[in-house]
């Protein structure tokens, strides 16, 4: 699919993936696609990634044995410890998690506020932890917004930045908010990076960067109570 839309993936730093021994992958969200192309950074090093996704994927009749069948890991929002001990034992076992902090899509193409699952887990399996961006994704199919997959020679932007290493003695809200700024950090790079420059107002712009989309505070009014994305 990728070829015949002729997407031009760019990854960076697909050398922070370790070739052998678990991690964590912390992504950014912007998009319903993001697994995919986060995904793909651990190709070079011949890693594949168990990303951990809401429950409803997996039951879905079409994606749910796509999902089964490549080893992901299913979270049930409700009751998600079962889903985080899954997860810490992959990682034992040498396996790649990918996670998005975040837990839901950013409407506003910026990071959220994240959650410190991704830095405790890391910490009980002694793996790294791996911050990561994808940008451009959002064009595809993003929420609140018609997917628009026969979009052809969209730019995808894939950063993987340097890994640390979380221990049990570690502060996890101190490593977490570390994290978030070592994802928008990367971010703002493939934003600056980004080899197509929009129109004023396009939807997949953040505010700060004359784009359309709504701001962190709008986002997150908009957002309350919602479980969907």
């Amino acid at each position: 699919m990728f070829r015949v839309l002729d997407l031009k993936l760019d990854v960076r730093g697909a050398e922070h993936i370790p070739a052998s021994g678990g991690a964590v992958l912390a992504c950014t969200h912007v998009s319903y696609l993001d697994f995919i192309f986060c995904g793909l950074a651990g190709l070079p090093s011949r890693r594949k990634t168990r990303f951990m996704a809401k429950e409803q994927i997996f039951r879905n009749r079409i994606a749910g044995p796509l999902m089964r069948g490549m080893r992901h890991i299913s979270v049930d929002r409700s009751a998600g410890q079962a889903s985080y001990r899954e997860a810490v034992t992959k990682l034992r076992a040498g396996e790649v998690v990918g996670v998005f902090p975040e837990a839901t899509i950013s409407r506003s193409f910026t990071v959220k506020a994240i959650k410190s699952g991704a830095v405790r887990m890391a910490a009980e399996a002694g793996v790294p932890v791996i911050p990561m961006t994808v940008w451009g994704s959002q064009r595809l199919w993003t929420k609140g917004r018609p997917k628009n997959l026969t979009q052809r020679h969209v730019p995808i932007l894939i950063r993987a930045g340097a890994p640390f290493q979380p221990t049990p003695d570690d502060d996890s809200e101190v490593l977490t908010a570390d994290l978030r700024t070592r994802m928008s950090a990367l971010l703002d790079e493939a934003q600056r990076d980004y080899p197509e420059k929009p129109a004023p107002g396009a939807f997949w712009l953040p505010a700060h960067l004359g784009g359309s989309a709504p701001t962190p505070a709008e986002a997150e009014s908009s957002a309350a109570g919602s479980t969907s994305d």
